[in-house]
């Protein structure tokens, strides 16, 4: 049965459906349809997670200093005029609301038809309030921003009871500099007003907002380029100027490069950077000017932390003589970096291909994201095999539950390491 199509024709009757489908899923009987993959998935995490399908749980609303201060920050104001535009006429007349919530899950925008408003506000659905999967259950905020791809959930595919009168589609906007999950926009109202083309629309909606900031982001490089010109015209030997987050606007005396991994908070003054080395660093308006030194100052014995212990986020944190920096890492680049430190001796491109692919020969691709995870790891990475520099120490902080364990990857070493420490903690449970 293809319940898009019923939905699309008879919405009460594939509420219905899935409706007994929930049901003997929760109860652990096998339905007559099976829900969706994308679904499945979610329910079996949300269930883990704790959270109760019979009731409405809802954590305190955010006050309205910290929603102002959030909006303020977030990267997501500036294409709201993007997301208005390509939503908001719409939904309006398709009796749809707009919400706009960042990275953890907290809705800070939300506009659109007054009447559906009203039944958001009667399901929680307020500026303010925590969507985030594991909070709430499968949801149109909370499951794009695990799995990282648009999702719509219909009716009953919703975990908890009191959301399955509802449909919502959402998608992830991510900043294209980097991938980080910046928030998600979701298209949501009563279960009847359900069509399928509304995925395509607002995943194409949220891609014109990435594709807006990747304008901005290089807008405001170019602006940048013309404060460094006459500065680096004056320099001898290598230097390049970053913005505040590392990306390279002009360099000069050496090879050009995209990005530079900054610490966390940088200060003025003499630093060891990855990709530079010994290199003075001085503040310039909009960024900074990082002058390489010829003096040898290869970094003192490091600490390499890969933080794999949250749902949404992972990072990698090096604390070396001269500080320490962090990096949210994307779900490739974290899958990558667990492997390496599973095998400290290393491992080569077809044997990473195979980790994560089951396939071997898919070399290129292996190799085309190492080369992405050395321009920011820089020395503390080897290669011939890909291996964390000797000297280093490494150390991964897992989650409590194995199963949460990357959730959202397929790569067969990471699905069998998460299949071996649940049956681990299965065997060492008490009888």
């Amino acid at each position: 049965m293809d319940l898009v199509r019923l939905a699309a024709r008879d919405a009460v009757q594939a509420a219905r459906v899935l409706s007994e489908v929930r049901e003997a899923a929760l109860a652990g009987r096998r339905a007559r349809i099976a829900p969706r993959p994308v679904i499945e998935q979610s329910w079996d995490r949300v269930q883990r997670s704790g959270v109760d399908p019979e009731r409405d749980v809802r954590v305190g609303l955010l006050p309205s200093d910290e929603v102002r201060r959030r909006r303020e920050e977030s990267p997501l104001r500036q294409v709201l005029p993007v997301l208005r535009e390509g939503l908001l006429s719409v939904a309006d007349v398709a009796q749809h609301i707009m919400v706009v919530a960042d990275a953890d899950g907290r809705v800070l925008w939300r506009e659109g038809a007054s009447p559906v408003l009203r039944k958001a506000d009667g399901l929680g659905f307020e500026v303010g309030a925590d969507w985030r999967e594991d909070v709430v259950g499968t949801n149109g905020v909370g499951t794009p921003a695990v799995v990282r791809r648009p999702v719509q959930v219909f009716a009953a595919e919703h975990f908890v009871r009191s959301h399955t009168s509802w449909t919502c589609t959402g998608a992830p906007i991510s900043d294209p500099r980097d991938g980080r999950l910046l928030g998600v926009v979701d298209v949501s109202g009563p279960l009847e007003t359900m069509h399928p083309a509304t995925l395509a629309w607002v995943d194409s909606v949220a891609k014109l907002a990435e594709a807006r900031l990747r304008e901005l982001h290089l807008a405001s490089l170019e602006r940048l380029r013309a404060v460094a010109a006459p500065v680096l015209a004056r320099l001898p030997g290598r230097a390049v100027v970053v913005d505040r987050d590392g990306w390279a606007a002009a360099v000069t005396g050496m090879p050009y490069v995209r990005r530079v991994a900054l610490p966390k908070s940088l200060a003025p003054g003499h630093r060891w950077l990855p990709s530079l080395g010994a290199c003075a660093v001085e503040p310039l308006a909009g960024g900074w000017l990082l002058r390489a030194e010829d003096r040898p100052a290869a970094p003192d014995a490091c600490r390499i932390v890969l933080d794999l212990a949250g749902r949404d986020r992972r990072t990698v944190t090096v604390t070396g003589a001269s500080g320490s920096w962090s990096r949210e890492l994307s779900p490739r680049h974290a899958e990558l970096l667990f492997l390496l430190a599973e095998h400290r001796a290393g491992r080569g491109a077809a044997e990473l291909a195979g980790d994560l692919f089951d396939d071997p020969s898919r070399t290129v691709t292996v190799r085309a994201e190492m080369s992405r995870v050395r321009r920011y790891l820089g020395e503390l990475l080897r290669h011939r095999p890909y291996r964390f520099r000797d000297d280093a120490e490494v150390a991964v902080v897992l989650p409590d539950d194995p199963g949460d364990l990357l959730p959202q990857s397929t790569a067969p070493a990471v699905t069998r390491k998460r299949n071996t420490g649940q049956e681990g903690r299965e065997r060492a449970a008490p009888a």
